[in-house]
């Protein structure tokens, strides 16, 4: 397996290559001061600096199986991961953007980390707690955590909108997967695509007038690697989208936040077989 990180601008399209590796890398996110991409690989954290581009290991401690949700805070202070436990079930961390002591989130696994609030007061991610994967949102510090979404078959990849009113996931029902939003309390559900693609993680613009988003082609199940797929762009009230590039990605690509703080570029990774 071979990975390609690269950032997409907007406005002319093109396609700028970052590292090219036999690692297999995923889900970059960009740091608030737009330097530097943070990425996972064999367990562990990375910076990639855009001018360098050295890649350099994040002191992540006991941590040592993140997967591939992962993010920076608001402030641009702070980490947060998810990681593997002896069981092989993921939990969420937050530790200094620079690296260091781990605080524990989520008390209850499995919980993948996806999305954090605005005012950097909470977290959303997906949880099993009672046969499927459903929202949840949890105080940064930890406690008692509020489940958001209650009759879907399966739902991935929660990001709230820059205001705040909104968290974006991808939901299936009747088994097909589109994009929803609703008000962070549950209320107010919308669906916000409908066709025939299997469509997943959907990062809102941090400028509010974009929502990115990840489509499979029909009848994938799940969100496998190594599939043809299109990274498309809806404006953030809905509308027919429009595809900005075709690759051969899928899982790793773009599960979390990916967009520049700047709004006008976001990072993706793709892969080709070694």
């Amino acid at each position: 397996m071979r990975s390609e990180l690269a950032i997409y601008d907007l406005a002319s399209g093109a396609v700028e290559t970052v590292l090219e590796t036999n690692q297999l890398i995923e889900a970059p996110n960009f740091t608030l001061d737009g330097k530097s991409l943070i990425i996972n690989g064999d367990g562990h954290l990375y910076r990639v600096d855009l001018q360098t581009r050295a890649q350099v290991q994040i002191d992540t401690g006991a941590a040592v199986a993140c997967n591939n949700d992962h993010g920076v805070s608001p402030d641009g202070t702070r980490l947060v991961i998810s990681n593997g436990d002896v069981l092989g079930q993921s939990d969420i961390y937050t530790l200094p953007i620079a690296g260091g002591a781990l605080h524990r989130v989520t008390e209850l696994s499995p919980s993948y980390w996806h999305g954090w609030s605005p005012d950097g007061a909470r977290l959303a991610y997906v949880a099993n707690r009672s046969g499927t994967y459903q929202v949840f949102t949890i105080p940064v510090a930890g406690g008692d955590e509020f489940q958001v979404t209650h009759d879907f078959e399966h739902c991935d990849g929660p990001d709230y909108s820059p205001d705040g009113k909104w968290i974006w996931f991808n939901g299936q029902r009747a088994g097909s997967v589109q994009l929803w939003r609703c008000a962070p309390d549950g209320s107010n559900l919308q669906q916000m695509t409908s066709d025939e693609r299997v469509n997943w993680f959907p990062h809102p613009s941090p400028d509010g007038r974009h929502v990115l988003y990840l489509a499979y082609e029909n009848g994938i199940k799940g969100h496998p690697r190594d599939k043809h797929v299109e990274l498309r762009l809806m404006a953030s009230e809905g509308g027919a989208p429009r595809t900005l590039l075709q690759l051969f990605g899928g899982q790793g690509t773009m599960n979390v936040p990916c967009w520049a703080p700047t709004s006008d570029r976001f990072a993706f990774v793709r892969y080709q077989s070694a």
